[in-house]
């Protein structure tokens, strides 16, 4: 096996434990392998290795990577910032968003949409413990976007995404995921007959994953343990 089949390995090996100590069946739990700085051979290794959903933040270098393995079959995931005059290309080349935190670009994606693709499916940005150096919408204003994103008919609003600062240990790291699982359920409850498939919440990478699948987790963003440090 390459060393990203192995690295996968570990990293799936990781979920299942990481689900089992919650008391969670492993398949509650997807991967998105983190392909971004890594070119089209990469891709192709970890595809080679049954991986399948890959999160890029760089949207120009996305497309040409995108562009360059139409020949797979490939699920894209947007998890970086969008500029509005980065909005068509978003719309035209991915399959998700998670990091929409403004309505202003919600409905550019759902303006630029191409009439021949499925809805987008996207998830709300949210800035859980209040960073300052992250992006993402306030806690406080959450359901409010929520319900406007819900709304528009390009769009398909599957849930939230974190990615909170640095946490001291494990405990700590727990307590900020256990913060944005809370607030998916709230949403959830109050959404629920406008988007009846908010079932998404995004959070845990390489140094986390844990924590964050004993909170709740659904989808973890994993890409130094798959393809290394650049």
């Amino acid at each position: 096996m390459t060393t990203i089949s192995n690295n996968l390995q570990g990293v799936r090996e990781r979920i299942v434990t990481a689900c089992t100590r919650a008391l969670r069946p492993s398949h509650s739990v997807d991967l998105l392998a983190v392909s971004k700085t890594w070119g089209p051979e990469a891709v192709r290794e970890a595809f080679a290795a049954g991986q399948t959903r890959f999160g890029e933040n760089y949207i120009q270098e996305a497309v040409g990577k995108i562009t360059a393995l139409q020949d797979l079959p490939l699920e894209w995931h947007c998890i970086g910032p969008i500029q509005s005059n980065k909005t068509a290309l978003v719309a035209a080349h991915f399959a998700w968003v998670h990091s929409i935190d403004r309505l202003k670009i919600a409905q550019r994606l759902s303006d630029q949409r191409p009439t021949d693709l499925p809805p987008l499916q996207v998830c709300l940005q949210v800035n859980v413990d209040g960073g300052v150096t992250k992006s993402g919408v306030p806690p406080a204003q959450v359901l409010a976007l929520a319900a406007q994103v819900a709304a528009l008919p390009r769009l398909c609003l599957r849930g939230l995404m974190v990615i909170p600062e640095p946490a001291a240990d494990y405990a700590a790291q727990v307590a900020v995921f256990a913060q944005a699982k809370a607030l998916f359920d709230s949403v959830a409850a109050a959404v629920g007959p406008m988007a009846p498939h908010f079932d998404t919440l995004s959070m845990g990478m390489t140094a986390d994953l844990e924590a964050a699948v004993a909170a709740g987790s659904t989808l973890v963003r994993v890409g130094t343990a798959i393809f290394g440090v650049r």
